[in-house]
């Protein structure tokens, strides 16, 4: 049984009207000033492929390797128009590679996959290295109510409660976690505490306070995310 719904991503900047300017141009949507500082990148229809993604400033410099990003579609052959937005090509497409790795303007790494018939541009898949990914696309799975397709250096989440894009992947690397994530997702609890996912495994990183309305956690292999009550209804 789903104990939280996945609820939108969240990512750390020195910047946020830049960087979140440069994802709005990106995922054809609109930069809403989020308040102290923040941005916010909305996606202009309910259709879209684009989830709200929140831009925060944050004190600290980028550091260390992208543990968790995005996936993008293209909508043609070539990631141009990414270049063209002021992406940064950090390693071609080739051999086994069917997709580009590039950068965004503060050194954040994404994968860009060409055009494909049937499919829609944007975001396909939130991409999170790992240690151990069976183990942790089985606990997320647990915690949003989906189903863990396992692979034999990946493993993914599919159908997970208000997950937006086609596959929530976890991808083996050898190197552990060591910096706080530049990427992280928000989730929204079943109940008015996150008691159940301390109790699956989840670690508590911090209450709500005057400043903020959520609960920060770390998933077992540590990835934080935030937590939210749920919404009022009626």
């Amino acid at each position: 049984m789903m104990i939280a719904r996945f609820k939108d991503l969240c990512l750390d900047a020195a910047d946020p009207l830049a960087l979140g300017g440069f994802w709005a141009r990106v995922l054809h949507a609109d930069v809403a000033d989020a308040g102290d500082g923040d941005t916010r990148v909305d996606p202009r229809s309910a259709r879209s492929a684009t989830e709200s993604i929140w831009v925060n400033k944050v004190p600290e410099p980028r550091v260390g390797k992208t543990r968790v990003h995005l996936d993008l579609r293209l909508a043609d052959a070539e990631p141009a128009a990414l270049l063209a937005a002021g992406a940064r090509l950090v390693a071609e497409q080739g051999g086994q590679a069917t997709w580009w790795v590039l950068a965004d303007p503060e050194g954040n790494l994404f994968c860009a996959y060409p055009a494909q018939e049937g499919s829609r541009p944007g975001p396909l898949e939130l991409v999170v290295a790992s240690a151990d990914p069976a183990t942790q696309a089985t606990w997320w799975a647990g915690v949003l109510g989906g189903a863990a397709e396992h692979g034999s250096t990946t493993s993914s989440v599919l159908g997970a409660a208000g997950f937006p894009w086609e596959r929530w992947v976890f991808d083996r690397v050898p190197e552990p976690k060591t910096v706080k994530n530049r990427l992280h997702w928000d989730v929204e609890l079943t109940d008015p505490e996150p008691g159940a996912l301390v109790s699956a495994g989840a670690t508590l990183l911090a209450e709500p306070s005057a400043r903020s309305r959520w609960w920060v956690l770390a998933d077992p292999e540590g990835n934080e995310f935030c937590a939210f009550a749920p919404r009022p209804t009626g």
